[in-house]
């Protein structure tokens, strides 16, 4: 093909998943759903016109897009949190979630496997319930900016959660599962694995900041985003969470006033690493966005249609969902016990789900006979199309908690009050709480 025509279509992609990106903030569409439909339209149109794409894996290709942004979206993530003791309960909250949420969902949806692949071993069927059960950050962190200060981040704390603990366990069944493994075994493999990388993680952290700092090069943001890289696909090798190490290499750059403290605080410049930080955020930012972008076009183009029109597929997808947010509902009441809307309905899956599908696939070991990628496509559409519902509702109910505050401050500026006073301030109230700001 014409080199000139691919980069015409590379840029058209870009922009137009720029403008998704301004439409999804105006109407809380998530955009990767905006991006599978645009790769599914280029895929019709390449059929249309008779190209032969034979030759182009797209496994392989996503494969690696996809685990590059998985990266960049949980360092993006992780620059955008600070921490802070207030926020000790809701970290510990959503991570309760997620790992409880991740166990029942995946029990659930075992089960429910059982009756549809009842040849399946029971082990197999957990492995495939794994990917289904993990929270995708890649839509979660760029779909929820629009929610307020704590919402926000328990979800991005959750999802991070989800995907790290998520891929932690679906390694460990995989390397768990051999003639030589006993449950005692396996107990201590998983205590080294954790203890190692989470060793690993914090020497890493400081390292890399300490080295951060001391490069007098201008080219120096590129070097750190490679470390981090190889990092995670050496970790990859030794079955490590890799992403522990991007979240604490995050973390304790954007939260170096608690993390160098004593002896520590002697070698940190925070006058060298603020401007560093600001610059490595914007990166990490758009490379974030161009990766996301071409993952899930790419995505889009490699889905084979002829799976949506299984009813049975349909049906069972439909059980899937149902039992992931019936787990999700009774785990947010139980730990977080406060208003669980819209947190209940943001559970999508996509990226991760994604990825460790085709792990299984690759594979020969644990392989499920006629499981139709349809359970993959109807639960990651599902879940975004049930997102996309509860955030445009939220929206009505962020204008109520703005602007009744509002309203009293406005009033309190009022020196003397009167009785016309009182009915407009009690006509203002209602109009808020009732959504009607005729008048305003």
């Amino acid at each position: 093909m014409n080199p000139y025509l691919l980069i015409i279509a590379a840029s058209t992609v870009i922009i137009l998943s720029f403008f998704f990106n301004i439409l999804a903030k105006k109407t809380n569409i998530p955009s990767v759903l905006m991006l599978i439909a645009l790769g599914i339209g280029i895929n019709l149109g390449i059929e249309g016109m008779n190209v032969n794409t034979d030759d182009f894996d797209y496994h392989s290709v996503l494969e690696v897009i996809g685990n590059v942004g998985l990266v960049m979206i949980v360092l993006e993530a992780a620059l955008d949190l600070k921490l802070e003791r207030e926020k000790a309960g809701m970290i510990l909250s959503s991570f309760l979630v997620a790992i409880v949420a991740l166990a029942g969902s995946t029990l659930g949806i075992a089960y429910l496997f059982k009756f549809m692949f009842p040849d399946a071993e029971f082990y197999t069927r957990i492995i495939y319930a794994v990917p289904l059960s993990i929270m995708s950050s890649a839509i979660i962190i760029p779909s929820v900016g629009g929610l307020t200060g704590v919402k926000k981040e328990f979800m991005v704390y959750e999802s991070t959660f989800s995907d790290i603990l998520g891929i932690m366990v679906f390694y460990f069944l995989i390397g768990a599962d051999t003639p030589q493994s006993t449950g005692g075994s396996v107990a201590v493999d998983i205590i080294l694995n954790i203890g190692l990388t989470i060793l690993l993680s914090v020497l890493v952290a400081y390292s890399l900041v300490f080295l951060f700092q001391h490069l007098k090069m201008q080219v120096k943001l590129f070097l750190i985003i490679g470390v981090l890289m190889l990092m995670f696909a050496a970790g990859k090798f030794f079955h490590l969470s890799s992403l522990l190490i991007i979240l604490a290499f995050g973390l304790v750059l954007n939260n170096t006033e608690l993390f160098f403290r004593g002896f520590l605080s002697k070698h940190f410049d925070s006058v060298k690493v603020k401007p560093i930080l600001h610059d490595f955020h914007t990166l990490t930012l758009e490379s974030a966005f161009i990766i996301r972008t071409f993952f899930f076009v790419i995505f889009g183009m490699s889905i084979t249609l002829t799976s949506f029109y299984d009813l049975t597929v349909f049906v069972n997808s439909l059980f899937i969902v149902a039992a992931l947010y019936a787990v999700r509902y009774v785990t947010l009441l139980i730990f977080a016990r406060k208003n669980i809307f819209p947190e209940l309905f943001i559970a999508p899956r996509g990226l991760i789900t994604i990825l460790l599908f085709f792990v299984l696939t690759n594979g020969e070991q644990y392989v499920i006979e006629n499981f139709d990628t349809g359970l993959l496509l109807y639960p990651i559409l599902i879940t975004s199309i049930i997102m996309t519902i509860s955030l445009i509702s939220y929206r009505g109910e962020k204008v109520t908690d703005v602007l009744l505050p509002q309203i009293a401050l406005i009033n309190k500026k009022d020196k003397v009050r009167t009785e016309q006073d009182d009915e407009i301030l009690e006509r203002r109230i209602k109009n808020v709480e009732s959504q009607d700001f005729d008048g305003f």
